[in-house]
């Protein structure tokens, strides 16, 4: 049955994706998307479908939201600025647009009384701080504190049990693994999500939170900066640049394809066994931020090796990757993506796009604010 559906900051990189798999399904979706220039820099994007209704605002203002809210029957709440270094700095925008945002979409919600069914909100899995670990001497399992900056200062990347000091070895993350927060962007991802679940509770509103991890695919923003890592990667290498690896490049994550991140979307919109629960979203499969490097390379076919910096950046974790168990259980989902086919396909997509190199820019800005050395 077809619904009208509103995707809130829908204009970007996964917003776009998932219109178009709505649209494929028959729904009729309109987005509201304040088209920021370090994101959007040519307004409407050209692979944005025509059959989408895009409505340009701020997600802080009721009066947009009024409107836009008429007749909607499912909302992806999407709309947030993302980025844990630019967090670090650009403190009151992040909390304004992702915290004061969120509190203002739910406010036109209640306000205007509008029909809507079902609310999906994009969490992050930056909520966690570090992931689940266990000792590779003693074999107790923890959830260590994030490190400190003087730990990072010191080049003491990896994380040691506090019972017998062996090294702790990274496990998957699962949901009931506490929050560590330790950038600003974790810390307003987090009050979104809390926030919508609160209003889903008090009002009867069957509400979903799908904890992304790290997303990667065509349509990245490559004039950000602040985008994957993925994307930022292959830039440099079409710039013939060698790509910039934080700390020793072990670090593991969790990369899953934005194909797959679309797919549980619109699970979570169909079953309501997700209703009030909070859901990681991912691939399973961790794979070193070093491997990432290596694997575009081989897609793009060059030849360019990655510079370990031995360098760090304030806020980031040395290990994070989902347990995609409970996804599995209440959605259905399966990661269909491999991590081969995912860069292949976005190596393809890059060798047709403009490839800004923007590293250095980053590395200017947090070096000029002490949040990396």
């Amino acid at each position: 049955m077809s619904k009208q559906i509103l995707i809130t900051g829908g204009a970007g990189f996964v917003g776009s994706h998932l219109a178009d798999g709505l649209l494929r399904a028959g729904h009729a979706v309109r987005i509201l998307d304040d088209l920021s220039p370090q994101v959007h820099r040519s307004g409407r994007p050209s692979y944005l479908s025509r059959d989408v209704r895009l409505i340009a605002g701020d997600i802080r203002d009721p009066n947009r939201l009024r409107d836009v809210l008429t007749g909607v029957e499912v909302v992806f709440h999407f709309a947030a600025n993302v980025g844990v270094g630019q967090s670090m700095y650009e403190i009151s925008r992040y909390m304004s647009v992702n915290t004061q945002g969120t509190a203002e979409l739910l406010q036109a919600m209640l306000d205007s009384r509008a029909p809507i069914e079902k609310l999906v909100i994009a969490s992050s899995m930056s909520i966690y701080g570090e992931g689940r670990y266990k000792c590779s001497k003693c074999g107790r399992r923890s959830a260590p504190p994030v490190r400190s900056i003087g730990q990072l200062r010191a080049g003491q990347w990896n994380l040691d049990c506090d019972e017998c000091g062996g090294e702790l070895k990274p496990q998957p993350t699962d949901e009931a693994k506490p929050s560590e927060i330790n950038s600003f962007y974790a810390l307003s991802k987090r009050d979104q999500e809390e926030m919508c679940l609160i209003y889903g509770r008090t009002y009867g509103l069957p509400v979903t939170a799908l904890r992304f991890f790290n997303i990667y695919g065509t349509r990245q923003s490559l004039s950000n900066p602040y985008t994957g890592v993925a994307a930022i990667f292959a830039s440099r290498l079409l710039n013939r640049q060698q790509p910039l690896i934080f700390e020793d490049g072990e670090q593991m994550r969790d990369f899953v394809s934005v194909h797959d991140i679309v797919r549980a979307n619109m699970l979570a919109m169909e079953r309501p066994d997700s209703n009030g629960e909070v859901i990681n979203i991912g691939c399973g499969k961790p794979i070193s931020i070093r491997q990432v490097a290596e694997l575009l390379a081989h897609c793009l076919e060059s030849d360019i090796e990655a510079k370990v910096t031995q360098k760090f950046r304030a806020g980031d974790v040395r290990h994070c990757y989902a347990d995609v168990t409970k996804a599995q259980k209440l959605l259905g989902y399966e990661p269909q993506v491999s991590h081969e086919e995912g860069f292949r396909e976005l190596a393809e997509w890059l060798r047709e796009q403009e490839a800004e190199d923007r590293a250095e820019t980053m590395l200017k800005e947090l070096t000029a604010y002490g949040l990396t050395a």
